[in-house]
């Protein structure tokens, strides 16, 4: 297959050490210098080791969220590393405080907040939840926050972290969520997430904007995972309801190391309103001189973070850009394209069930058993499971569904386990629309 060429990365390897070695000539202390054979040693049994991962680069694998960056990602990051850049202070890394700011303008811009907002990397979405969640305590003093029962099980535990009030609200059956069950009183923000972790459901903030309006409740959208589909909202390939709105959200996460191609350690969070920046308000005895300019370590909870996460985002923009016909456009819509399609062969399968529509490029489905039990589908979703990866055939994750849920979709089925064990597939790499087929095929030949 062809690969992304990196010849290109030597010459300005090179380039980059004669920029080093500009300052003066030094010699390296002898405690750094490492045996060169011991060094081989090592690294063939780093190589060794790495055997046992996964094959997250290929599209056999379609079990979690996990796939290696772009090269060009990689690349940059690699080469940022070289002198290891920190974003907490200007003098902790220039260029690369200065390439966060420019990426961070592309994701306002992108989900359509003007030209006043805060935001900045984290490293990871998590982290990026929690300062969002602070800020949204900061701004409700006494007040918790509500989310559904599919949102990420970090909101849950942040709020505890924070000290806060949290309520988990049902998702109804047509998807909406349970807004009545709601105590206004002491909840301040609902957390609505545009692409679940679980089976990618985008959760209506259409049909949620007015009544938040109406009980001053703010809104934060986790959209950590679903984000980069926002490229593709103008197309006919997703319903575009809830991200035509976005905008009108206090505050945003996405992860750029899930579908930004990224390595991990790059999360987002942005913010509507540019004067939360006041609940970030620090000094330090010895940061913050080299610049009157704002230091992204002023407006963040963490001190030290990754230049380097910085800058490899930054290339990857250069070369793929936020727009729908080019750059990350057409490679969401090649994700989606594999769910899509994966879900009509299921439908048409006599030996496979999707569990539901998909709404991105997160699929579940189950395996038909010969007896109508939850406990028979259970079964056989595990040892299907097993079974593609001991023969390093298909790699897929398995999703626990509460009976109850399960058989409003399928009623036929009996309940005699409370919770039932179904297949999900994460189809993130654009490859995997023309690999769905082998893939459902290979599941089917061990059924």
């Amino acid at each position: 297959m062809d690969k992304p060429t990196l010849s290109f990365l030597e010459r300005y390897l090179t380039d980059f050490d004669n920029w080093k070695q500009s300052f003066g000539e030094w010699d390296i202390d002898p405690t750094l210098i490492v045996d060169e054979d011991r060094m081989e040693e090592v690294f063939s049994d780093l190589i060794q080791r790495f055997e046992g991962n996964y094959p997250f680069h290929h599209p056999v694998y379609a079990g979690q969220m996990l796939k290696p960056p772009h090269p060009a990602a990689w690349a940059a990051y690699a080469f940022a590393m070289s002198v290891n850049p920190n974003n907490h202070a200007l003098d902790g890394g220039p260029p690369s405080s200065a390439m966060e700011k420019e990426v961070i303008a592309e994701l306002a811009k992108f989900f359509g907040y003007g030209k006043e907002y805060l935001g900045h990397l984290t490293a990871s979405g998590t982290i990026a939840n929690l300062e969002a969640l602070w800020v949204a305590r900061e701004s409700h003093p006494g007040k918790g926050i509500a989310f559904s029962e599919n949102a990420h099980y970090t909101h849950e535990r942040m709020g505890a972290l924070l000290g806060m009030t949290t309520q988990k609200i049902d998702v109804l059956e047509d998807g909406m969520l349970d807004l009545e069950s709601i105590d206004v009183t002491t909840i301040g923000t609902l957390v609505v997430t545009l692409g679940t972790t679980g089976l990618g459901d985008v959760e209506p903030l259409h049909h949620i904007l007015h009544w938040s309006m109406a009980n001053n409740i703010r809104i934060h959208i986790d959209t950590a995972y679903g984000g980069f589909f926002h490229t593709i909202s103008n197309s006919t390939l997703i319903d575009n309801s809830a991200w035509n709105v976005i905008h009108e959200a206090d505050s945003i996460v996405i992860d750029p190391h899930k579908h930004g191609m990224q390595p991990y350690g790059c999360g987002c969070v942005l913010f509507k309103d540019p004067n939360v920046a006041r609940f970030y308000l620090h000094d330090s005895p010895y940061t913050y001189y080299t610049s009157d300019e704002l230091h992204l370590g002023e407006i963040s909870l963490e001190c030290s973070r990754a230049g380097a996460a910085a800058v490899a985002f930054w290339a990857t923009l250069q070369l793929f850009p936020l727009q729908q016909n080019a750059g990350f456009g057409p490679i969401m819509k090649q994700c989606r394209f594999a769910a899509l399609h994966m879900h009509n062969l299921l439908v048409e399968s006599s030996k496979l069930n999707p569990f539901k529509e998909p709404e991105l490029d997160i699929i579940a489905y189950f395996p038909i058993p010969d007896q109508n039990k939850v406990s028979e589908i259970s079964k056989n979703s595990v040892r299907l499971f097993e079974d593609g990866m001991r023969n390093k055939e298909f790699y897929v994750s398995l999703y626990k569904v509460p009976s109850e849920k399960f058989r409003i979709k399928y009623p036929e089925y009996e309940a005699d386990e409370e919770i039932v064990t179904i297949l999900r597939s994460v189809l993130m790499r654009p490859e995997q629309s023309t690999f769905v087929e082998e893939l459902v095929n290979r599941m089917e030949n061990h059924l």
